[in-house]
């Protein structure tokens, strides 16, 4: 049965996508801990644990992830993207990218933003502007 992510990846569920090629989707969060907080996928596989990739995978994922950081970073005034990895919440590997100003901006238990979907598609936009 396919994941959450490997739907939104496919077009069955909705997202606000901000990048995409042929191996990797990234998407705004749905509960971001700030705006532009983007879910980086790999599409071709569903596996659940980053470090069970094989290597080619793991590497491109990591390169992708870079170039929607960047992109992060030009549209969304922050001091820099964070980058944390934990998959506990969803069974599909994806890595969390966070504009952040300070360092508990990327602390995943605080009560998350509550935007509207015109403000997420604004925010989707963009970034995915921004992104090369």
């Amino acid at each position: 049965m396919a994941t959450l992510f490997t739907k939104i990846a496919k077009g069955e569920i909705p997202s606000y996508k901000v990048a995409e090629d042929e191996n990797f989707f990234a998407f705004l969060d749905i509960a971001p801990m700030s705006e532009g907080h983007t879910l980086v996928i790999p599409k071709n596989t569903e596996n659940d644990y980053l470090f069970d990739l094989d290597d080619e995978t793991y590497v491109g994922l990591t390169v992708f992830a870079k170039r929607v950081a960047k992109a992060i970073k030009a549209a969304i005034p922050c001091q820099r993207v964070g980058m944390a990895v934990l998959g506990m919440e969803v069974p599909h590997t994806h890595i969390h990218l966070v504009p952040l100003n300070k360092e508990s901006d990327m602390k995943f238990d605080k009560e998350k933003l509550k935007l509207s979907e015109d403000r997420m598609a604004e925010i989707a936009r963009q970034i995915a502007e921004k992104f090369e």
